[in-house]
C-alpha cells in the first residue's frame, strides 16, 4: 500500500499546502466561498486529486493554482509548496495588482487613528472657525 493517497478532503489538503494554519480556519474560508474548484464553490467534504485547479482568496488577492501532489501531513514549508503550482495567469494579475496598489494606495490606509474620540470632538466644537455669527460692522441685515 503506497502512501500517497489518489484524493482527499479540500480542506485537509489546504492545511498540508500551508494555505490556512487550521483545518478549522480552511472550512472557514471554503464555506464563506473563498475557495474554488474549477470556477465553483464547494464543501469542504469536496476530495480533491492531483490536476484540479482551485481558486483562493486570501484577503485582496486571488491566486489561482493547480494541486500537483497530495499529503496526508503537514509537513515543512518546501514539501507544503510543491504540493501546488501557481499558474502563469494567476501570477501576472496578482502582480498587476501589487504595482497598481503602489502607484495609487487607498486612502483609507493613510488614515491612522479612526473615529474621533469624546475629547477630540469637544476640541473640535470649541474650534471657532466655523462661526457663522454677523459682524457688527456689516449693515447688510439693516433695513434703511
Amino acid at each position: 500500500m503506497s502512501d500517497a493517497p489518489t484524493s482527499m478532503r479540500l480542506d485537509k489538503w489546504l492545511w498540508a499546502a500551508r494555505f490556512y494554519k487550521t483545518r478549522a480556519l480552511a472550512v472557514d474560508e471554503i464555506n464563506l466561498g473563498r475557495v474554488r474548484v474549477g470556477g465553483v464553490p464547494v464543501k469542504p467534504a469536496r476530495d480533491v486529486k492531483v490536476g484540479d485547479v482551485l481558486t483562493i482568496r486570501i484577503g485582496t488577492t486571488a491566486r489561482e493554482i493547480e494541486v500537483k501532489g497530495l499529503s496526508n501531513q503537514r509537513g515543512p514549508a518546501p514539501k507544503a509548496q510543491a504540493l501546488y503550482a501557481e499558474t502563469q495567469a494567476s501570477i501576472t494579475a496578482r502582480e498587476a495588482a501589487a504595482e497598481a496598489r503602489r502607484l495609487a494606495p487607498e486612502p483609507a490606509d493613510s488614515i491612522e487613528q479612526g473615529r474621533p474620540t469624546k475629547q477630540d470632538r469637544r476640541r473640535l466644537a470649541d474650534w471657532d472657525r466655523w462661526s457663522a455669527t454677523l459682524d457688527d460692522s456689516d449693515d447688510a441685515g439693516d433695513p434703511g
